[in-house]
């Protein structure tokens, strides 16, 4: 995997304000010195976010806590950019790392934090956490007496959409932190930055931390879910891969689901419906994607209009008029996207279908009818913009607007005149364009005066590609008339327009219900564009995680070569798979896909593999780099003891794991009993787990304790010095096959030192196979695990759809197979402790006397 590049070291800054805040610029988790008195509590971070990747917002959000031996964690996110608030109340550990979490996923620009966990009073643990693993957040820290429980319902009662305010309270009842943190929130907003938000305008919601997967920021790097670690701009990620969105806001959702998957079985149920429908009605999927491409960002289209500024100007009074242009684009959109839904039979579509209706639109369609003029649309190009918004009012509504638009129009007609006249006068063909800091200018093309000296007519004169940009003093003092006469307009029809607007607000809950609407059926349409192009498969939501013919999705669509499927199962009875093979075999790629289809899965969308099913997981850890981070001092070993660690402290029975190369990064010996130790801990933890590793005894140690399965990627060495991957999943681990050497026979050594290597090698097998004992704990242990399988299997079957006779056909099967297997165990045994006694009685020295009496003591 490809080293990322090495972080740039932040100063810290911090500048001091009034109202009782002050603002700090966190450093960045790294560079820093590897504290000695306490391990980090998070994962490491690199510098440049990756989970970044969208467009540029700006997040508020504050946090608090309650002192105990389990923190209780208020946060509250208010994105000013898509006039939303999200609420949410965490029991957290000793590490914060759900809180961690929160914060990697929404990305702030900037944390409020209270005043007294700050400088100069000594850094809470929560500060002292959050400063060190939130890269590129600026830390605020704000007066105590702006966390008022009472102002955040007070806020939430006045902002939250009329029919949300009761469900919102009952939501938040007994989340004392949270609410405190929406009022600081919202005061910092106001204090800070001049903004207000018009009543019952805000979407707030609250947002249970038991909703979705959690993953951590060194899972989202390593796994490069969101953006590529080689090269940033990259679409070989899953991100990358799975964004097949026309808007804005399918895209931020996606990106939003992808960090944040659902673990709710009934949610996904409804998008994996929903998808399997678009995939199988293709006039539907591609009447709504056309209808997708109309749409512009909506989600801060409204929240502009629902934002009040402190100071309006005319900038903001010309912005005004954009939007009600863009919000009647919108409206005008949604009947399309209505009819294209018709006949819909997923419960998904037809919520869709329901808040497009004509009914939720119509009154915003009607208070724009009233004001604005019918042919009036909005448009991109400065100029055409311009000329919109200058006609955007019908006529009639002031005189002297009339009069205004009039004084544009003839100023207008006077530049195109003007135009003309020198374009006859001197004999060229100067051509009109228009931009927004020069307003009208003129382009001539460098041949047009075959040698002729230009007229001293043009002014502001400059060559670029073969033609001259210029203007001329007339033209200038028409565009400065024209503009006059525009900011008339404007300025008369401002009144106009913000009465529209105010009379609008009523209608933006429905608005925002219809934007979300179109999000999620945007994202939807963006998996099916990515399945009906790609051989995927609809998951199942089942108790066990079997994959057949799975494939990385990523590699699968980035490589030219046909990738090489492989099946995948993992049950209690076989949830520690150790993953053996060749250097360059595949494993690191074999691991990876089954976290990045199980993401896939629980984003709702279908996966690459002929057939899947995946239990719901709700904790997702990879330990898979091999980097050093030589900015902060710390080695490939640290490194991976630190994210281990991390994992450690977290994992449980409802998280999967994919760990690759453990305990490489120290001496064979130290490594190789670390990683045992770690693989124990896994084991008890009841998690999913990939093990990926080079230490074969490892794989023998572990292969008797119960619920461990050993597997290895297949490699060819039958012909001499050549080594094919056949990147296939094996039963068992990897043979002592000796790819090491093979290996180092293909890079070409020189002869001595691979007969050495040779000698080496063999001797050591030797010696290991002559110490191999049986024992019979090792044979009880065998036992229980078979047993073990047994209980597993029957506890799947209880559940089964089969039919009687067909079940007890299979039982008599499975019970075959169980005696056969248990008779193995015993004769292996019996084998085995037979060996035993050869080989100690060849070492005990014969006595004549004793071997000539009968042996009558020794039982039958």
């Amino acid at each position: 995997m490809a080293t990322p590049r090495p972080s740039t070291s932040y100063s810290t800054v911090s500048t001091s304000y009034q109202n009782g805040y002050t603002n700090s610029t966190s450093q960045p988790a790294y560079p820093r010195r590897s504290s000695t008195t306490r391990p980090s509590t998070g994962r490491r971070s690199r510098a440049g976010s990756t989970i970044g990747g969208g467009e540029s917002q700006q997040i508020i959000c504050a946090i608090s806590e309650g002192r105990g031996i389990s923190p209780t964690v208020g946060l509250a996110f208010v994105n000013i950019s898509t006039g939303e608030a999200v609420l949410s109340q965490i029991c957290d550990n000793q590490f914060y790392a759900r809180t961690l979490n929160k914060l990697q996923v929404f990305e702030p620009t900037e944390i409020l934090i209270v005043s007294t966990t700050g400088p100069p009073n000594p850094k809470s643990k929560m500060f002292q956490v959050v400063e060190e693993n939130v890269l590129g957040a600026r830390i605020t820290t704000l007066d105590r007496k702006y966390w008022s429980e009472t102002a955040g319902l007070e806020y939430i009662q006045q902002l939250a959409f009329i029919e949300d305010v009761e469900a919102i309270k009952v939501a938040i009842g007994g989340n004392y932190f949270a609410t405190c943190c929406f009022a600081a929130a919202l005061k910092y907003v106001d204090l800070s930055l001049s903004l207000t938000f018009a009543f019952h305008s805000l979407r707030i919601k609250y947002q249970p931390s038991e909703g979705s997967m959690m993953i951590d920021l060194s899972t989202i790097q390593s796994l490069e879910l969101i953006q590529n670690l080689q090269n940033a701009k990259s679409k070989a990620c899953l991100f990358g891969l799975m964004n097949e969105t026309l808007t804005p806001m399918g895209s931020r959702l996606l990106r939003s689901s992808i960090l944040q998957p659902s673990t709710q079985a009934d949610v996904l149920n409804q998008r994996y419906d929903a998808l399997e429908e678009l995939s199988n009605r293709e006039d539907m999927f591609f009447q709504i994607r056309q209808g997708l491409r109309s749409f512009h960002d909506i989600e801060k289209l409204l929240t502009s209009l629902i934002i009040i500024p402190a100071q309006p100007d005319i900038r903001q009074s010309e912005q005004a008029i954009n939007n009600i242009l863009m919000l009647k684009s919108f409206v005008q959109a949604i009947p399309p996207l209505y009819g294209a839904l018709a006949g819909a039979r997923s419960d998904l579509l037809i919520m869709i279908r329901e808040n497009c209706r004509y009914e939720n639109i119509d009154p915003t369609i009607k208070l724009i009818a009233e004001v604005i003029n019918e042919d009036v649309t909005f448009q991109k190009t400065p100029l055409d913009l311009r000329n919109q918004r200058t006609y955007a009012v019908k006529s009639g509504v002031s005189g002297l607007l009339d009069v205004a638009r009039q004084t544009f129009k003839e100023a207008t007609e006077d530049v195109h005149q003007h135009v003309t006249d020198i374009n006859q006068q001197y004999e060229m063909q100067a051509e009109t364009k228009y931009d927004n800091s020069r307003r009208y200018w003129l382009r001539i093309s460098e041949n047009s005066f075959d040698g002729r000296s230009l007229p001293d007519i043009l002014v502001n004169r400059y060559r670029k590609k073969g033609f001259i940009e210029c203007q001329t003093l007339d033209l200038m003092k028409l565009n400065q008339r024209i503009e006059d006469s525009h900011q008339e307009v404007v300025l008369m029809s401002d009144k106009t327009i913000q009465d529209l607007i105010d009379n609008i607000r009523g209608e933006i809950p429905s608005l925002f219900r219809v934007c979300e609407s179109i999000a999620m059926l945007d994202m939807i349409a963006s998996f099916g564009q990515l399945v009906t192009t790609n051989d995927y498969a609809r998951p199942e939501i089942t108790d066990c995680l079997a994959i057949k013919s799975g494939r990385h999705p990523v590699k699968e669509k980035v490589h030219l070569e046909k990738y090489v499927p492989n099946d995948v199962y993992a049950a209690q009875q076989c949830r520690f798979q150790i993953i053996t093979g060749c250097n360059m075999s595949g494993k690191s790629t074999y691991i990876r896909s089954i976290a990045l289809m199980s993401v896939m899965a629980q984003v709702g969308c279908f996966v690459p593999a002929q057939t899947a099913s995946f239990p719901i997981i709700r904790q997702l850890f990879a330990r898979v780099s091999m980097d050093d981070s030589i900015e902060a001092n710390v080695s490939t070993f640290a490194s991976e003891m630190r994210e281990t660690a991390f994992i450690l402290r977290n994992i449980d029975r409802s998280s999967l794991a994919v760990i690759d190369e453990l305990g490489r990064g120290t001496s064979t010996r130290d490594g190789l009993a670390i990683a045992l130790s770690i693989a124990e801990a896994l084991v008890e933890s009841k998690a999913l787990i990939w093990f990926a590793t080079h230490f074969r005894e490892l794989a023998q140690i572990m292969s008797e304790r119960v619920g461990v399965v050993n597997l290895h990627l297949i490699s060819d060495m039958s012909r001499e010095n050549t080594i094919t991957m056949l990147y296939k999943i094996g039963q068992g681990y990897v043979k002592e096959e000796h790819y090491g050497l093979a290996l180092a026979r293909v890079v070409d050594l020189p002869p001595q030192v691979l007969e050495i290597a040779e000698k080496v090698s063999k001797a050591l097998e030797d010696q290991a196979a002559a110490k191999k004992k049986s024992s019979k704990a090792f044979v009880l242990v065998k036992r229980r695990k078979l047993v073990l399988s047994l209980k597993e299997t029957l506890k799947q079957a209880e559940n089964s759809p089969m039919d009687d006779k067909v079940l007890l056909n299979w039982l008599r099967k499975l019970q075959e197979e169980f005696v056969r297997r248990m008779e193995k165990i015993e004769s292996d045994a019996t084998s085995d402790a037979e060996e035993t006694v050869e080989e100690d009685s060849e070492d005990i020295p014969a006595d004549d006397d004793q071997s000539e009496e009968p042996a009558s003591d020794v039982p039958s």
